[in-house]
């Protein structure tokens, strides 16, 4: 099959509302959506105290927050397979080729993208904001709200970038997810699967919906931003 006969072929599939096709990305937004939900909360507090506060080893954990956006996801996939594995410390938990395992494995993934993104926002932040705000009487919590607030483009590209991360890999998802059809498939381990099989319809179409994912998140972040040029 030629390139533009399979181009042609994935502009069908996608306009025919093709169920396995939509299911495997509805597999893949979902448990990113779900892995970044869980991983937002604290990283992004996570992020926020190590730019803030001043202890022991604060050097060593900026180190291992910029560190970890280079460690290959292929790495992650096979720590948490030695660790869901049978064998492994949590293998009663029965998780390994499940969604559950997808989630956790996104989770790892996005947590140094957003801690490190938080961090960088935060340390560029006024510090004038803080001191004012602790000389009006605020409390930490509310310090901590009003710098993030501050800074919430910065922590939104760390969500919209974390997200693109988790949805874009597939060392861990093909390791700890096992890319079981209607279940662990996603969008990645099925191009990988069919252009392997020599199957491109499908995996150009599933490229086509991946970059449409990223125009649309990034689109997202413009608008909220206001540079709507």
């Amino acid at each position: 099959m030629s390139l533009i006969d399979a181009t042609l072929a994935a502009f069908a599939l996608l306009w025919s509302g093709d169920n396995a096709l939509w299911g495997i990305v509805w597999v893949s937004v979902s448990t990113s959506v779900v892995g970044l939900l869980i991983a937002s909360p604290f990283a992004v507090l996570l992020g926020y105290v190590v730019a803030t506060r001043l202890f022991p080893g604060r050097r060593v954990v900026i180190w291992l927050a910029q560190v970890s956006l280079s460690l290959p996801t292929v790495l992650i996939g096979l720590l948490l397979y030695l660790l869901l594995s049978r064998s492994g410390p949590a293998g009663d938990l029965r998780w390994l080729f499940s969604q559950s395992a997808l989630i956790v494995g996104q989770v790892l993934i996005a947590l140094p993208v957003l801690v490190a993104f938080t961090l960088a926002a935060v340390q560029a932040a006024d510090p004038r904001l803080a001191e004012t705000a602790i000389t009006l009487g605020a409390s930490r919590w509310r310090v901590m709200w009003t710098v993030l607030r501050e800074v919430r483009f910065g922590v939104m590209a760390a969500i919209i970038n974390g997200f693109g991360r988790v949805i874009s890999e597939v060392g861990c998802a093909m390791m700890v997810g096992g890319n079981i059809a209607g279940e662990t498939r996603t969008i990645t381990t099925a191009i990988a699967l069919e252009t392997s099989k020599g199957e491109f319809a499908q995996g150009i179409a599933l490229g086509m919906v991946l970059i449409a994912i990223a125009l649309a998140i990034n689109a997202a972040l413009l608008l909220l931003q206001g540079d709507t040029r």
